[in-house]
């Protein structure tokens, strides 16, 4: 299974004073993307292990609801946008059958490493490609299911992504955003504490990283709430927009659906 490159392009003109944030930082948008392709560069060897410590390991349960309300069906196209390791393309796989087709993708090279090479170590060949959320290099009206899991807040300008993902979508298909989002309000002191302290010394004594995982925590909060984010979607032309509160809020299942 090859590693394929799309094209990459960026979406500031050159000399563009436009700012956007990276984390609590307010960066020129022209240099956002390079940021986060370092964060992830950086964890990408210890991505999951990472993952299941954070979440003592529900993300897994936030991943397997995300597949269930997929309803994958056999021989259909599905898109997994910033699918990193390729945990949800395996998942909708297996759902999809011999004759579907599950494409895994992700902007970032080290992160898409690893997810190709964990699915070729579990005999699982896919097509794989380096792609940029902002403009997919998809036909319109390709997929089944587009799905995106825990990078839709990495993306510099999350409405072009949404517009991108409803139109690659086939009209009655579905998309699917997981993401961490805005936790109960009695439960926000004790997250607030563990993310700004726990998560960094993870960081440091794990992956080497202190600085990625404090901006992990500093993206979260940056991140537009349940309901601003289903409006973009509606926005970006999905209906039928919904979400479901998981942990209490600390992530959400936002879908929506192409109608035309």
């Amino acid at each position: 299974m090859s590693l394929s490159q799309a094209p990459q392009s960026s979406s500031t003109p050159a000399g563009s004073d436009s700012s956007t944030h990276f984390g609590y930082q307010t960066v020129p948008e022209g240099e956002k993307a390079a940021r986060v392709a370092g964060v992830f560069h950086s964890v990408a060897a210890r991505y999951d292990v990472m993952n299941d410590l954070m979440s003592a390991g529900m993300h897994r349960v936030w991943k397997a609801f995300t597949v269930n309300r997929a309803a994958i069906r056999p021989g259909m196209k599905v898109l997994d946008i910033a699918g990193g390791t390729g945990d949800l393309a395996r998942a909708f796989a297996k759902r999809a059958g011999p004759t579907g087709e599950v494409w895994l993708t992700d902007i970032n090279e080290s992160m898409l490493r690893v997810g190709r090479d964990r699915l070729t170590d579990g005999g699982m060949l896919l097509p794989v490609t380096v792609c940029d959320a902002e403009h997919l290099p998809f036909p319109d009206q390709t997929f089944d299911r587009v799905s995106v899991a825990f990078g839709l807040r990495n993306m510099t300008h999350k409405d072009r992504a949404l517009a991108e993902m409803r139109r690659v979508l086939k009209p009655g298909g579905k998309l699917l955003v997981l993401e961490f989002s805005r936790i109960a309000k009695p439960l926000a002191p004790a997250y607030d504490w563990y993310s700004f302290n726990v998560l960094p010394w993870l960081g440091r004594k794990v992956a080497n990283d202190e600085a990625s995982y404090r901006y992990l925590a500093e993206s979260i909060r940056m991140h537009p709430d349940q309901d601003t984010l289903a409006t973009m979607m509606g926005a970006a032309g999905l209906s039928r927009v919904q979400y479901f509160n998981l942990t209490a809020g600390l992530v959400a299942l936002h879908e929506g659906v192409r109608l035309d």
